[in-house]
């Protein structure tokens, strides 16, 4: 009979308890850091990873490539698109299309912890403002 250890290692578990995720800084974001689960955020291909944003953390308006799902763990994160703003406080699941131009960030009081994931790679492209 096998052990739930042996069969945990049979089906190749994935693991990280809150101590063991590596935090790591985007250059160039002001603060936001990553760590990843699956995958890494900043290479090529498919990943699951991690998000911290400073609280009254702001993203210039842009879009990504891929679809971003997103999971908010912790503060409340935010996007504003067309004009509208929705807020998501931690618990909220919101799942942006490829292409949507769109603000985004952290409410200012407490950071914002996010668990995102993309079948390929993570990007942010600014795109000029609508006048």
């Amino acid at each position: 009979m096998k052990t739930a250890s042996a069969i945990l290692l049979s089906l190749n578990l994935i693991s990280f308890p809150a101590a063991d995720l590596k935090w790591v800084e985007l250059p160039g974001t002001g603060g936001i850091k990553y760590a990843n689960v699956r995958g890494n955020l900043t290479g090529k291909g498919p990943y699951e990873a991690f998000v911290l944003f400073p609280a009254g953390k702001d993203n210039p308006f842009h879009v990504h490539s891929h679809n971003l799902p997103t999971v908010v763990l912790k503060g409340t994160f935010y996007a504003v698109i067309d004009g509208k703003r929705v807020e998501y406080p931690a618990g909220s699941f919101y799942d942006l299309p490829a292409k949507l131009p769109h603000f985004s960030g952290c409410n200012k009081g407490e950071d914002c912890l996010l668990f995102q994931y993309q079948a390929d790679h993570f990007d942010l492209v600014p795109v000029g403002q609508k006048k």
